[in-house]
């Protein structure tokens, strides 16, 4: 998403009759082809390890931080690479930048797994950890907060799930499977999804609630959607047939996005938009990241 969320400041603050302020883009940038992609869009580019305490200093001094780093995919088998890039680089930048506003991009899974019935949990409530992941995420929550309160840093914490756009997502994973007449499970039977250019504008406008002590917020869509409605939906749109395996469990991750929402309005998308785009995408041959979400999984391993 820092591409994007990059792009979005950058037309906001060009509109804004602001060209002159620079967005930097900060990342490792393994390949030269994800830096171009920033370059062409007006981004300047610092290619730096945000773990080298060096590199990290040597970086300018900044207004605003959007911090979307961090590891999941893999990460079932890489625990200490998850609490560096989780939990150590957290702590790093936020003290790196403590004179700075930051919004940081956390997870819904903080939260432990709540029945349909609840409309989803609220940011208030308690974090229960489910797996490694989850508890990294928490940790990465706690290396922003604790700096916060120690050096009055306004800090907003965005509680994300899950982003969809046409080549990675939920809805990505369930079409792609109905296509191919693979089996879905749902047992995860519902879910919570937001389209990516919604999700990103209400992560840009995050900045608009920083404070010290850290505030967390929500950040998804709303109606919470069913697997096996989406799969049956899909399957309309592609004159295929939905394999079901599994039945539902009683509880499942959401998120109530509601305060979200009041703040920074209702998601321009809806889902039946999203269903239309992704099947259209896909029937066509479009290409995806190839990154399933790993959404089913309940052991919180990825």
């Amino acid at each position: 998403m820092g591409l994007h969320v990059a792009s979005m400041v950058r037309r906001a603050l060009d509109e804004a009759g602001r060209p002159e302020v620079p967005v930097y883009a900060i990342s490792r940038f393994t390949s030269v082809h994800s830096a171009d992609e920033f370059r062409a869009r007006g981004i300047e580019v610092l290619v730096a390890d945000l773990l080298d305490p060096a590199a990290l200093a040597a970086l300018p001094d900044l207004g605003t931080v959007y911090f979307l780093a961090g590891m999941k995919f893999g990460s079932a088998d890489n625990p200490d690479l998850l609490r560096q890039f989780n939990e150590v680089m957290p702590t790093m930048v936020a003290e790196r930048y403590r004179s700075a506003c930051i919004v940081a991009l956390s997870s819904g899974c903080v939260y432990p797994f709540t029945a349909v019935e609840s409309g989803g949990s609220r940011e208030g409530d308690e974090l229960v950890p489910n797996g490694d992941y989850a508890a990294s995420c928490i940790g990465r929550e706690r290396a922003f907060a604790g700096a916060s309160e120690r050096h009055d840093i306004p800090v907003t914490l965005v509680r994300l799930n899950y982003s969809v756009e046409f080549r990675y997502g939920v809805l990505v994973d369930i079409a792609q499977k109905v296509l191919a007449g693979g089996e879905i499970d749902v047992t995860m039977g519902s879910f919570n999804a937001i389209w990516q250019r919604d999700a990103v504008e209400h992560i840009i406008r995050c900045v608009e609630i920083v404070r010290s002590p850290a505030c967390p917020i929500n950040i998804t869509g709303l109606p919470i959607l069913s697997v096996r409605d989406l799969a049956g939906r899909f399957a309309s749109a592609f004159g295929k047939e939905a394999v079901i395996v599994g039945k539902e469990a009683s509880t499942v991750w959401l998120a109530d996005p509601s305060r979200a929402h009041r703040l920074f309005g209702r998601p321009e998308v809806d889902v039946e938009q999203m269903i239309l785009w992704v099947s259209a995408w896909l029937a066509n041959g479009g290409t995806t990241l190839g990154k399933p979400t790993k959404f089913e999984r309940r052991d919180g391993k990825y």
